[in-house]
């Protein structure tokens, strides 16, 4: 039997841990957004489980550009756009501030147009499955505080695990995907295309901007940094095994029928994967796994557009604020997400704005990461990166947002 004294602080030590996870969670399984689902499905119909390796080797890379975010947050109290500001300007912070919102509206269609999808698919029109989705998400921010917003956005992006129920009814063969996933194809372009998608994939702008101001509205300190890191690692890990299962799914289906097609939306990807499936199991999996997808992102990306631009404007941007005591933010909160309903519902054409709003967030990742380096950079003794992990960070930064430059090119021509 365990001595009650071990017992105790171990208890102490997951309670801590449950007070202050969250932001890393909920930011990363956001991350696994619709065009994240797109990627992962076109790069198993494609090439199988070629690119399987490359899921679970990007874990240390979100984590490590995450992690500062958290350091920001938890040394400084501040939001991304505010210190950008205090250190490099006001034109830098509202030219972040400006093109971040671009960013999160057309993210936000991309998700509400993901949402319509499944609503197809169990026989709802878009302008009903946009009134009810809206309607949600603007009760769930007029009458809850962060806490139970987050709780929420933790809520929904667990249905995000039934991609793994779908990664196993596939059924892929352990020799095939032994054999695949040791073949890697490093001097095809189109493998090397879909290499730097990935890897564009793993970090949004929306979300470093996010989880900073998260761990701030959520009151977390130096003292919590701990327990915040394990949550970004967990969330880390949780999101590439997420991507990993639809990557398995499309591959054992879809790669292994010699079906690697248009797989350009959510609607073309359900189609083709779910007969393998069983229509039944396969509209009802694929529908809570992406529905889950894309809520959470839906969720994060407005509340980031609208407290980022609070931020700038220095008025009161909290959940936990009423909407009286903070009229910019929930202003803001409600047009772009009646604006982005109103559109999908119309029934428009996203094609063209969805590539637009790729090349956008690949363009903006330098400046986000390249000020996220410099302010981590910048921070007091000890939370200040320094020495080789500085070093290593840089390398990872610059990796990330030239692979997400060359993804978005490229795929013009590839």
């Amino acid at each position: 039997m365990a001595d009650l004294s071990e017992v105790l602080p171990r208890r102490a030590r997951l309670g801590k841990f449950l007070a202050v996870a969250g932001p890393g969670m909920v930011v990363m399984l956001a991350d696994t957004d619709a065009g994240s689902v797109i990627t992962a499905a076109q790069s198993g119909a494609a090439w199988g489980y070629r690119l399987l390796w490359l899921q679970f080797a990007l874990i240390p890379v979100l984590y490590v550009v995450q992690e500062l975010t958290v350091r920001l947050g938890l040394v400084t109290g501040q939001g991304h756009a505010e210190l950008i500001e205090k250190h490099f300007g006001r034109f830098w912070a509202w030219f972040s501030v400006l093109t971040l919102i671009i960013c999160c509206v057309g993210a936000l269609l991309s998700e509400f147009a993901g949402l319509a999808g499944v609503g197809a698919l169990m026989g709802l029109s878009a302008p009903v499955t946009m009134f009810l989705v809206a309607s949600a998400l603007l009760l769930m921010a007029y009458t809850h505080s962060y806490l139970t917003v987050e709780r929420i956005a933790l809520a929904v992006g667990a249905f995000e695990l039934v991609f793994l129920v779908v990664a196993i009814l596939a059924r892929p063969d352990p020799a095939v995907v032994a054999a695949q996933v040791i073949d890697i194809p490093f001097r095809d372009p189109k493998y090397l295309y879909l290499v730097a998608a990935n890897i564009g994939a793993v970090i949004m702008p929306w979300m470093v901007f996010f989880q900073q101001s998260a761990v701030v509205e959520k009151k977390l300190t130096v003292a919590d940094i701990g327990a915040a890191r394990a949550d970004t690692f967990i969330g880390s890990i949780a999101t590439q095994i997420i991507m990993a299962a639809v990557l398995v799914a499309a591959a054992a289906t879809l790669g292994a029928a010699g079906k690697s097609g248009e797989l350009d939306t959510v609607q073309q990807i359900a189609k083709a994967i779910t007969p393998f499936l069983g229509e039944f199991a396969g509209r009802l999996l694929f529908g809570l796994g992406l529905a889950g997808a894309a809520l959470v992102a839906a969720i994060v990306v407005t509340v980031t557009a609208a407290r980022t631009l609070g931020e700038i404007l220095k008025v009161n941007c909290s959940l936990d604020h009423s909407p009286r005591d903070a009229p910019w933010f929930y202003g803001a909160y409600t047009i772009v997400l009646i604006a982005c309903a109103l559109t999908v519902a119309s029934g428009a054409n996203l094609v063209s704005l969805s590539i637009g709003v790729q090349v956008m967030n690949a363009l903006l990742l330098p400046t986000v990461l390249g000020f996220l380096y410099l302010l981590a950079r910048r921070l007091p003794e000890p939370w200040r990166l320094q020495g080789g992990y500085a070093a290593l960070c840089g390398a990872i930064v610059a990796i990330a947002a030239g692979f997400g430059v060359y993804s978005a090119f490229a795929g013009l021509f590839v």
